[in-house]
């Protein structure tokens, strides 16, 4: 049963919250855009950047879910989840990235106390910028195929192979990643987890411009690149496991939807004000009837997160449940793309940036984008499987 209610210390704790934010956030909507996703901001942005992350530090709601001796807050699950909530209903948002989200955790349980001392202080101040190197051309959903090599040598280990799809890779100072130690054992037994230096004399990073004509993905090539022995988190052979520690981060957001319903409504204003000849929301009832099956679905899709909440506050684990918030909300994400699209009409298809219009070519480049959400982390055809296997007990095909 999925409790909705506050207790009386998570409400005081909401109202924490949002204090912190009203005192604290950077003004955000209709300003420079600001994220973790690593690109370079401009002067402004960056303080602004740097007073938020600054503050979140300081109250250790950078890392929530970090054990306080490792400069986290130690936060419940249902003081993450209020958390997200009202950092997403404020516009606000979180600056921790893949270093706080998944290899901080993944070096707390599995990372030595010198790569723990190395490592975690900088991931919270964000001094070092991380990326994934997970999938390769021939190893995407099927990640155990990996064939990028780390053949030992001495102290280092040398790295030969290529990444693909690697977010962030052209502003990345560093890259947690997956490598094959022994093309001998069993595919998930003979991977080891490396951290490297992106800067390393062999690393080549390739941007990869998307229809959206954006390079939100990069290909990394290693030739002969070296990586101290000591940068293996983990037993060597035994990365799959840690890996896999990183994944149950990397999947078990919490709050990712409680956004959505802002969003609609910012989108729903935007439509309001455009003049009665320029916006299909005034003269086609469809649209209208489109709008309100879009909210419905930003409150499903709430739902989908606070019941996972819900299961993690009861030390459950969240399996197929997961699979189903990751393929509802990103398939959610698509229709609502595809509804901006038709609130400007032919508008809507034009990329120009000078165009007001056009929404200066947001309402085309987001549809574009949107496609990608239902493929990382897992493709939906993937999350179908796992409820199918998984959730209702059906044979594997």
């Amino acid at each position: 049963m999925v409790d909705f209610t506050d207790t009386k210390e998570e409400a005081t704790f909401r109202t924490e919250v949002q204090t912190f934010i009203e005192e604290n956030a950077p003004q955000l909507d209709g300003g420079e855009g600001l994220g973790f996703g690593g690109g370079r901001l401009s002067k402004g942005a960056r303080k602004a950047f740097d007073g938020w992350r600054d503050a979140l530090v300081e109250r250790g709601w950078i890392a929530p879910h970090w054990k306080k001796e490792y400069g986290g807050a130690d936060l419940t699950v249902k003081e993450q989840f209020i958390l997200n909530e009202e950092f997403a209903e404020s516009g606000t948002f979180n600056v921790g990235g893949f270093g706080v989200m998944m290899l901080g955790p993944t070096l707390i349980i599995h990372g030595t106390e010198e790569q723990k001392e190395e490592h975690l202080s900088a991931i919270l101040k964000g001094e070092v910028n991380w990326c994934q190197g997970w999938s390769e051309p021939g190893a995407g959903s099927d990640l155990a195929s990996l064939q990028t090599r780390a053949i030992r040598d001495g102290d280092d280990f040398v790295i030969n192979g290529q990444k693909i799809w690697t977010s962030g890779a052209q502003f990345a100072d560093s890259m947690y990643m997956l490598a094959r130690t022994d093309p001998d054992a069993p595919k998930h037994r003979g991977i080891s987890f490396f951290l490297l230096d992106m800067k390393a004399p062999g690393v080549t990073v390739q941007p990869l411009e998307q229809m959206s004509g954006q390079a939100g993905f990069n290909e990394v090539f290693f030739e002969d690149v070296r990586v101290p022995s000591q940068n293996m988190v983990g037993e060597e052979n035994r990365g799959w496991y840690v890996g896999a520690t990183l994944m149950d981060y990397e999947r078990s957001g919490i709050g990712n939807s409680v956004g959505t319903q802002r969003r609609l409504n910012r989108l729903l204003k935007t439509a309001k004000d455009l003049p009665q000849d320029q916006s299909m929301l005034q003269r086609n009832n469809n649209v209208r009837l489109t709008f309100a099956d879009r909210f419905i679905d930003a409150g499903i899709a709430l739902l989908f997160s606070q019941r996972i909440m819900s299961m993690q506050s009861k030390a459950q684990v969240p399996n197929h449940e997961a699979s189903m918030a990751k393929l509802f909300s990103t398939e959610m994400g698509q229709r609502i793309s595809a509804l901006n699209i038709m609130l400007f009409g032919l508008y809507g298809n034009m990329m120009d940036r000078q165009r007001e219009e056009a929404q200066k070519g947001a309402a085309a480049r987001g549809y574009l984008q949107a496609v990608s959400a239902t493929i990382a982390g897992g493709t939906s055809e993937i999350q179908r499987n796992i409820i199918a296997t998984r959730g209702l007990g059906l044979p594997r095909g």
